[in-house]
């Protein structure tokens, strides 16, 4: 099956993700996560069926995280709220997000996409 990559091209970790899965030979769909962001409803269900707390979908080093004030707010958002702001921007998604439609990894650390992708 082949694996959905959301990637920014032009973040480092992004890089070292998409590097790993090309030496790992693992089959992935590359989708720009400015140009098309995951919609509200994928990343709500991202969400409720991983165990990824729902903050931990945002950037929170991101410009636009800081300038909407969300670290103030964000205890205070449901997950339909949080889905509805991630959706609107693809800057406010933490990266790479990599999903086969059941798992999800958001971030990129080596020893995890060894333990759930391979």
């Amino acid at each position: 099956m082949t694996l959905s990559f959301y990637w920014y091209p032009k973040c480092g970790t992004c890089r070292n993700a998409k590097k790993w899965l090309d030496e790992n030979q693992i089959d992935y769909k590359p989708i720009h996560i400015v140009e098309e962001p995951p919609s509200e409803n994928q990343i709500r269900s991202w969400m409720e069926t991983s165990d990824i707390p729902a903050k931990k979908f945002f950037n929170t080093s991101g410009k636009k995280y800081r300038e909407l004030q969300l670290k103030e707010k964000i205890n205070d958002l449901s997950h339909q709220e949080m889905a509805e702001i991630l959706a609107s921007d693809g800057m406010l998604i933490k990266r790479p997000i990599l999903t086969d439609g059941e798992k999800v990894t958001v971030g990129f650390k080596e020893e995890t996409y060894s333990s759930v992708w391979k």
